[in-house]
């Protein structure tokens, strides 16, 4: 007999979103992931100076806001036809890569691991589901000590990048034509000391812990495929045109070996199943239109559902470390934490080189002045996967403003032709020993780390809901719903 079960919201991640799992023979055989909010961001954009791009596009997400002022520059930037300076290529890397790094320590210590440990017997180790639980005690001290420590390395990333960014984690430093700040060598020695501090972290503490769960974990690796499919949009210029990247971009097809080109204009965004009118199904961003219609027949989510060339990938530190040829192992749970971690240490490496590659006294900008017409297109990776702006101005003012986001791609609901999104996918299958406490549901979630606003939960049993105040990189982890 099946059993329907929902979890919502989902605790531990950012924004509201709520899964509902279908478990017969003690596993998962259907899934729908539901993101519970309209937030219309494209709408807000409208006929606003395009200026406005990267300050407003940072306010979607207050925890990976960085990849969205990067989106919007490099849209404005195109739109222009402008080029910049080295400087500020590389200073928008430098802010870049820290929210990077600040992302993936959150992430493992302070989202998903709780999934996997018992903990102090309190918050916000508990309420806890003690489920599959197989980290001894004295290990699992030492984890919890490395929480602890592991709120400090975020904070100590934020803190980089607010160097060169002016605030961290809304960084106003990112305008069209490059980068507002002047960098001095004080502050490029002050960079590198936080850089190799945290390079000492990952490679000391956050590596060894990623392993060790792998290893204790080690059927997790056979769990949360999904279709297989993965894309990246390619990130952190390594030249002025953008040509190469640390990150390239590219595509790997379920069951081939073979990393295909990424053409923007394959990509559709499908909303048969999401709460927006079908007049604007199946449209390229370019032309896509944000209207909202709920109640809908057959609609469960505020994501839309992108696809490329009507299929749908999975986005991430997975898919963009596949696709560059530095993780061809495996797709599951513990394969997204394990290339997660090196990409890490592949990213606070790179950005001590990058420091040493600013010119002191050159400056990171050049007058951009916005053109009456045009279109641009901004290409990049945040945290959890592959990001997309699409922008159009007309008379000076944007005209249209459209925004795919990597959790759009991972949580998406069904499409037109009734295929899941990659969570929904990748749940299917998944073992579940006790479903009233489906603690293997929540690890596949997490392994994806999904982001649908800058909203955090907090949850106290037999109360009301209480929202915390949120501080990113400081704010405890949730308990487990």
């Amino acid at each position: 007999m099946a059993t329907i079960i929902t979890i919502d919201p989902v605790s531990r991640l950012e924004g509201h979103l709520k899964v509902e799992v279908c478990i017969e023979g003690g596993q998962v055989t259907d899934a729908r992931a539901t993101g519970t909010m309209f937030r219309g961001f494209e709408n807000i954009l409208a006929n606003r100076d395009p200026w406005d791009a990267p300050h407003i596009t940072q306010r979607i997400c207050g925890v990976c806001p960085i990849p969205h002022a990067q989106a919007a520059v490099l849209a404005l930037d195109q739109a222009a036809a402008k080029s910049i300076p080295n400087n500020g290529r590389i200073l928008r890397n430098l802010v870049l890569g820290a929210n990077f790094v600040q992302s993936h320590l959150l992430h493992f210590y302070h989202l998903a691991a709780l999934d996997y440990l018992a903990g102090p017997g309190m918050a916000p180790w508990q309420p806890h589901w003690n489920v599959d639980l197989r980290i001894d005690p004295a290990t699992t001290a030492v984890l919890v000590g490395h929480y602890v420590e592991a709120l400090g390395m975020t904070r100590k990333a934020h803190e980089m990048g607010a160097i060169f960014g002016g605030r961290m984690p809304l960084a106003p430093a990112y305008i069209p034509g490059g980068f507002t700040s002047a960098p001095t060598a004080a502050q490029i020695t002050q960079f590198k000391v936080y850089c190799n501090e945290l390079l000492a972290f990952i490679r000391n503490i956050y590596l060894p812990d990623v392993e060790a769960l792998a290893s204790i974990y080690e059927d997790y690796f056979e769990i949360g495929r999904g279709h297989g499919n993965l894309i990246a949009f390619g990130a952190f210029e390594l030249n002025a045109n953008g040509t190469k990247k640390l990150f390239r971009p590219g595509r790997a097809a379920a069951g081939s070996t073979a990393i295909e080109p990424v053409n923007p204009t394959a990509i559709t965004e499908q909303v048969t199943h999401s709460w927006y009118a079908d007049s604007t199904n199946n449209l390229n961003p370019a032309n896509g239109v944000t209207l909202p219609m709920q109640p809908k027949a057959n609609g469960y989510s505020w994501l839309k559902a992108p696809r490329y060339t009507n299929e749908p990938y999975e986005a991430g530190p997975l898919a963009r470390m596949w696709i560059n040829g530095d993780y061809p192992h495996g797709i599951s749970v513990m394969d997204r934490h394990r290339a997660r971690a090196l990409e890490a240490l592949k990213i606070a490496d790179a950005l001590l080189t990058w420091a040493d590659q600013i010119v002191v006294g050159q400056s990171a900008y050049s007058t951009y002045t916005t053109p009456t017409s045009g279109t641009g297109v901004g290409l990049t990776e945040a945290p959890r996967g592959a990001l997309g702006h699409w922008l159009q101005i007309t008379n000076r003012k944007i005209a249209r403003y459209q925004v795919i986001t990597p959790t759009c791609w991972n949580a998406s609901p069904m499409d037109d032709r009734g295929k899941r999104g990659p969570i929904e996918q990748a749940l299917v299958g998944t073992p579940v020993q006790d479903p009233n406490r489906p603690v293997e549901v929540l690890r596949v979630i997490h392994s994806f780390d999904p982001c649908l606003s800058c909203a955090v939960h907090l949850m106290t049993p037999k109360s009301a809901t209480v929202i915390s105040t949120y501080v990113p990189g400081r704010t405890a982890a949730l308990a487990t719903a």
